[in-house]
């Protein structure tokens, strides 16, 4: 994706020679390296398998749907999903079954690749395109990167101008001179948040919120109801209608005065792709209203 190495030659570079001769030979050298580089760069991949489902919706908003022949089972897919077989659990994959897809790349977030995965893979000779987008500049620029892994590199930068200009647009709308503090609980028994490293992280900052724990860099950190107490954030978001009552155990938090424990309006907020766009606008005006 535009990375050259520290002192690798490139096209069109003057170089000292000493003698014609050998400069006609290191010309014609030259030029048959930036072929090669140039004939790998456009060999799109064909046969995509991919083991998140954002990354297999980010295929399909790509329109390269053709291309993904296998992807792990997610949470209602769409009808251009559905028709693609499955491969397993992101935890539990069917290595015989991804396998028998004969893929030519496969698409995976780092965070939930095991090295024991990719020495197997790196031995039967699959490549590996691995993403760990932190924030939404980051997953902006994604989509420009598996455009040009699946040969759509136009699309791709379109995607990713759409997204960046949407999300420029809701910063300068939402944007607070006084952050809301929010706690975003991820799950109630134990409890877990989200840490400041994580991509809706950085969608609260963009609706003018803050994240109460994004001091902290694990992705999803256990914290302790004293730490939420001590934090006492004006607005709690969760997963589920389900589990707001629990917090009514504590009114003196702000959140349960002002009774802003809400449901995040979209779950599409936690899928990094390009509908994340539509649910980070859902999470801005829902926290506009906050106080």
């Amino acid at each position: 994706s535009g990375f050259t190495p520290a002192g690798l030659v490139q096209c069109g570079d003057w170089l000292p020679l000493p003698h014609p001769v050998a400069a006609g030979l290191n010309c014609v050298r030259l030029w048959l390296f930036c072929v090669l580089l140039l004939s790998q760069a456009l060999v799109a991949a064909e046969r995509v398998v991919s083991l998140a489902p954002a990354l297999s919706e980010i295929i399909v908003e790509l329109e390269a749907a053709e291309r993904l022949v296998g992807r792990v089972e997610g949470p209602a897919p769409s009808d251009a999903l559905a028709r693609v077989p499955a491969v397993g659990r992101y935890d539990q994959l069917e290595l015989e079954t991804l396998l028998g897809l004969q893929p030519d790349l496969i698409l995976a977030w780092s965070d939930s690749l095991s090295n024991a995965q990719r020495s197997q893979f790196r031995q039967l000779g699959i490549p590996v395109y691995e993403v760990a987008p932190r924030n939404l500049a980051q997953l902006g620029l994604l989509f420009a990167e598996i455009g040009e892994q699946l040969g759509v590199p136009q699309r791709g930068r379109q995607l990713q101008e759409q997204f960046d200009s949407g999300i420029s647009a809701l910063r300068a709308r939402y944007g607070r001179g006084e952050p809301v503090t929010v706690f975003y609980q991820v799950w109630a028994q134990p409890l877990y948040t989200l840490g400041g490293q994580q991509i809706v992280s950085d969608a609260l900052e963009v609706c003018g919120a803050r994240n109460v724990f994004a001091a902290l860099t694990l992705p999803a950190p256990q914290v302790s109801i004293e730490s939420v107490l001590q934090a006492n954030p004006q607005v709690i978001l969760l997963g589920e209608q389900s589990q707001a009552a629990a917090w009514q155990a504590w009114p003196q938090l702000a959140a349960v005065q002002r009774q802003q424990v809400w449901v995040i309006p979209d779950a599409g907020l936690e899928r990094p792709s390009f509908q994340m766009l539509g649910a980070v606008e859902k999470l801005c005006q829902q926290l506009q209203a906050a106080y």
